[in-house]
C-alpha cells in the first residue's frame, strides 16, 4: 500500500456544491453521474453487544490471527521464544499476555540479594519459593530491630553511668567528654544491623500465573538491572552495595514472558546482553553508568529464565542483532501478523465479539445496538483498504468504539447507536487529517488549489496521509531546453522519498516511448505542490505522466478531475492503496470526477454523503487516463493519436521479449 504524505484539502463545505459536473468541452464523455461503485454493504447483525459472551482467556479473545494463535499455543507448551512482525495495533501485545496465561504451571520464585561480608561489591543472590522472600526480609528486619534496641539500651545505660559518676565526683567536663567519646566509638565501630538485612529483588507473592513484563522502550538499566549511585560512600553514611541493586525486566520476568515491542530500538549493546541472558538463563546485575559508584558492584548471576516475545514492524528485522534473531529462529517461531481478514459471516461474528470485549474491558461505556455494530463493521471494511476484507488494526477500531461509547454516555443513552458512531468518526479524526485541513485552507487562501477550468501541465493527483486521511496532491510539469550534456533529464522536486523517486524513473521511460517525441534535447521538471511532509509511494505516477504529456503536447488538463494509480513501464494503470480516503478527499476539495485503477473499483467504500457528489471512472491504461483528463482542441485527431501511441508502445515492448523476461 502506498503512503503519500502531503497537503490535504479537506473542506467539508466544498463537498456541498451540487451534482457532478458535465463533461469538459471537447473532452471525452465521462460516465453518467450517480452513486459511486461500492462493495457490498454490511448486513445487519442480530442483537446487541450485551448479548455476546466474552471469553475468559485472552487467547480466545484474539480475532483474525488464527496462525499466530496456534503458534503461541505451541510455543507456550514448549516454552519457545516468538517473534511477531506486523502493523501496529494488530494484537501483538495481547498475544504475548495470552502466552503468559498459557505457560505450564511452575513454582514461581522470589529472588533475594544478600550482603557479602568478604566482598561488599559482590552481593550474594539467593532464590526461595514465591512469598517466602517477604517473610525472610521481615524476619531479618525484626531481628535487626531487636539488636539495635538492645545496643541502644546498653549504650544509654553506659552513658548514664558515666554522667552519674561525673556528677558524684564533680568532674562535669570530663564526664561529658567521656560520654561523647564512648557514644562515637560505639556508633562507628559496631556493625550496622540494618545493613545486613537482605533486599527483596524480585517478588512473586500472590501471583498465580506466570509473570508478564512489558519492557518496550526500556533503557539498559530498566532491562538488564542496575546499581544505584551512592553519593555518600564513606563516613558511616554510605548505603550498602546490596541495597542499591535494582532488578531488571529480564529478572522480573523469570519463569514468565518478557515482551519487547519495537525491539530494533534497543541499542546493540543491550541486544547483545539480552542474547546472553537468553542463552545462559541468568545474568548478573552491575551499574550501567561508568561514572556511577554502582559500576564497581557486580552481583552473582541472577536467574532470568524467561520466554521472550519480540515484536515490531517489518523494519524491526533490519535493526535486530543478527545473533539475537538467529537465537529466536533456532529456538522458537517467527510469525507475520495479518492486518485484515476475509469479510465472512463467521468473521463478522468475531468482530461483534470484539466490540463486546472492548465495552467490557472499558467498563464505563454502554453496549452497542444493532445499528452501531453494523456501522463499526462498515468502518472495518473501509479501513481494510481491500475488497472483501475487515481490518485487523484493532487498536484503532477500539479507539473508535470507546469514543462512540463516550458520546453515548455523555448523552445518557442506554445503548450506543449508529449516530454515535458517525459522530465519533468526526470527533476522533487523526492528527494527519486535522493538519491536512489546515494545509488545505492555506492552499485555498493563496489560490494554490485549482478545482475548475483547465491548465497545461497541471494535474490533481491523490494521496493518503497516515492510514486514514486522503489528500489532493497538485502536480505541475514544465518542459525546458536541455542544459546538461546528457540531455533528456527528468528533475522532480517535493521531498520525494525512495519509492516515489523510483516511480518517476518509470514515468520517464513511458514518456520516451509513448509520446513518440525526441526528448533528448529537453529537460522535464516535475513539482509536487505543498508536500511539506514528503511524498512516499508510487500512486502518483499516473498523475505525473499525465502532467508531463500535457506539458510536452501543450494540451490542457481538466482541473475538476483528480486521479490516482501506479503506472507500469508498459503503460498499465496498477492498483494502489487508500482509494476510499483519496476519493473522499477529492470530493471535499470540490472535485467531481476521480480516475482510479479498475482493479481498485471494489475497494471503494466512501461515506453515503459523498456518493451523489462524485463520478468514479475506472481505467486500465494511460491512454484511457489521457482520454478523460486532457482537453485538446481537435478531439478526433487527439483520439487517433492516442491509438497510434498505444499501438507503437505495444509494438516496442513486443520487440524485446528477452528484456521482459529479465525484468520479470
Amino acid at each position: 500500500m502506498d503512503n503519500m504524505e502531503s497537503s490535504v484539502p479537506a473542506q467539508d463545505e466544498a463537498a456541498q456544491k451540487g451534482p457532478a459536473p458535465e463533461p469538459a468541452a471537447g473532452g471525452a464523455a465521462a460516465p453518467a453521474p450517480g452513486p459511486a461503485p461500492q462493495a457490498q454493504a454490511a448486513p445487519a447483525v442480530e442483537g446487541a453487544s450485551s448479548q455476546i459472551e466474552v471469553p475468559a482467556k485472552l487467547i480466545d479473545q484474539v480475532i483474525g490471527q488464527e496462525r499466530a494463535v496456534e503458534v503461541i499455543k505451541k510455543a507456550a507448551i514448549q516454552r519457545r521464544h516468538v517473534m511477531m512482525i506486523g502493523s501496529p495495533g494488530t494484537g501483538k501485545s495481547m498475544l504475548a499476555k495470552a502466552m503468559a496465561q498459557l505457560l505450564p504451571k511452575e513454582e514461581l520464585q522470589d529472588i533475594l540479594v544478600y550482603p557479602n561480608s568478604d566482598d561488599p561489591n559482590n552481593p550474594i543472590i539467593r532464590t526461595v519459593a514465591a512469598g517466602r522472600g517477604k517473610q525472610i526480609v521481615a524476619a531479618h528486619k525484626t531481628e535487626a530491630k531487636k539488636k539495635i534496641q538492645f545496643r541502644n539500651t546498653l549504650l544509654l545505660i553506659l552513658i548514664i553511668g558515666i554522667i552519674g559518676y561525673a556528677f558524684i565526683t564533680y568532674q562535669w567536663l570530663m564526664g561529658v567528654i567521656a560520654a561523647a567519646f564512648v557514644f562515637l566509638a560505639l556508633r562507628y565501630t559496631t556493625p550496622r544491623e540494618e545493613a545486613m538485612v537482605p533486599k527483596l529483588l524480585v517478588s512473586n507473592d500472590a501471583k498465580s500465573a506466570a509473570p508478564f513484563i512489558d519492557a518496550t522502550g526500556s533503557h539498559a538499566g530498566a532491562l538488564l538491572g542496575d546499581v544505584r549511585h551512592d553519593p555518600f560512600q564513606s563516613g558511616g553514611l554510605e548505603t550498602p552495595a546490596h541495597d542499591r541493586v535494582e532488578g531488571g525486566a529480564i529478572h522480573r520476568s523469570n519463569g514468565g514472558v518478557l515482551f519487547i515491542d519495537e525491539i530494533n530500538t534497543l541499542d546493540p549493546h543491550s541486544q547483545q546482553n539480552l542474547l546472553t541472558a537468553l542463552q545462559e538463563g541468568e545474568f548478573p546485575i552491575t551499574g550501567q553508568s561508568e561514572r556511577s559508584s554502582g559500576a564497581m558492584v557486580r552481583t552473582e548471576p541472577v536467574p532470568c529464565k524467561f520466554v521472550m516475545v519480540a515484536a515490531g514492524n517489518l523494519d524491526a528485522i533490519q535493526g535486530m542483532h543478527p545473533a539475537l534473531r538467529s537465537r529466536i529462529r533456532g529456538y522458537g517461531y517467527e510469525v507475520y501478523m495479518a492486518d485484515s481478514m476475509e469479510d465472512t459471516p463467521e468473521n463478522r461474528e468475531k468482530y461483534v465479539r470484539f466490540i463486546a470485549q472492548e465495552v467490557k474491558n472499558d467498563g464505563k461505556i454502554p453496549h452497542f445496538d444493532k445499528s452501531a455494530i453494523d456501522e463499526i463493521i462498515r468502518e472495518a471494511q473501509r479501513r481494510s483498504n481491500r475488497k472483501g476484507h475487515l481490518t485487523l488494526k484493532l487498536r484503532d477500531m477500539g479507539g473508535l468504539i470507546r469514543v462512540a461509547g463516550d458520546i453515548a454516555r455523555q448523552e445518557g443513552a442506554a445503548l450506543t447507536t449508529a449516530a454515535h458512531v458517525m459522530t465519533a468518526k468526526k470527533t476522533a479524526r487523526s492528527i494527519e487529517d486535522q493538519v491536512s485541513d489546515e494545509v488545505t485552507r492555506h492552499l485555498r487562501e493563496y489560490e494554490m488549489a485549482v478545482v475548475e477550468g483547465t491548465r497545461v501541465g497541471r494535474v490533481n493527483g491523490l494521496a493518503v496521509t497516515g492510514s486514514d486521511a486522503g489528500s489532493v496532491l497538485p502536480i505541475m510539469a514544465e518542459v525546458t531546453p536541455a542544459i546538461g550534456k546528457a540531455g533528456g533529464e527528468v528533475i522532480a522536486t517535493g521531498l520525494l522519498k525512495e519509492i516515489a523517486q523510483e516511480s518517476i524513473k518509470n514515468v520517464s521511460a513511458i514518456l520516451k516511448k509513448f509520446t513518440g517525441r525526441d526528448v533528448k534535447n529537453i529537460d522535464i521538471h516535475i513539482q509536487f505542490i505543498g508536500t511539506y511532509m514528503g511524498v512516499e509511494g508510487d500512486s502518483a505516477s499516473v498523475s505525473v505522466a499525465t502532467a508531463v504529456i500535457s506539458a510536452i503536447e501543450g494540451i490542457p488538463v481538466r482541473q475538476d478531475l483528480a486521479m490516482t494509480g501506479s503506472l507500469s513501464v508498459r503503460g498499465d494503470v496498477l492498483p494502489v492503496g487508500g482509494v476510499t480516503y483519496k476519493i473522499e478527499a477529492a470530493v471535499k476539495a470540490g472535485i467531481r470526477t476521480v480516475l482510479i485503477p479498475r482493479m481498485n473499483i471494489n475497494d471503494v467504500l466512501i461515506e453515503e454523503q459523498y456518493k451523489p457528489l462524485v463520478t468514479i471512472v475506472p481505467v486500465d491504461t494511460i491512454d484511457e487516463v489521457l482520454k478523460y483528463a486532457l482537453v485538446p482542441e481537435n478531439m478526433d485527431g487527439f483520439l487517433a493519436k492516442l491509438k497510434q501511441m498505444a499501438a507503437r508502445s505495444t509494438a516496442i515492448f513486443a520487440e524485446a521479449p528477452s528484456v521482459n523476461k529479465t525484468a520479470a
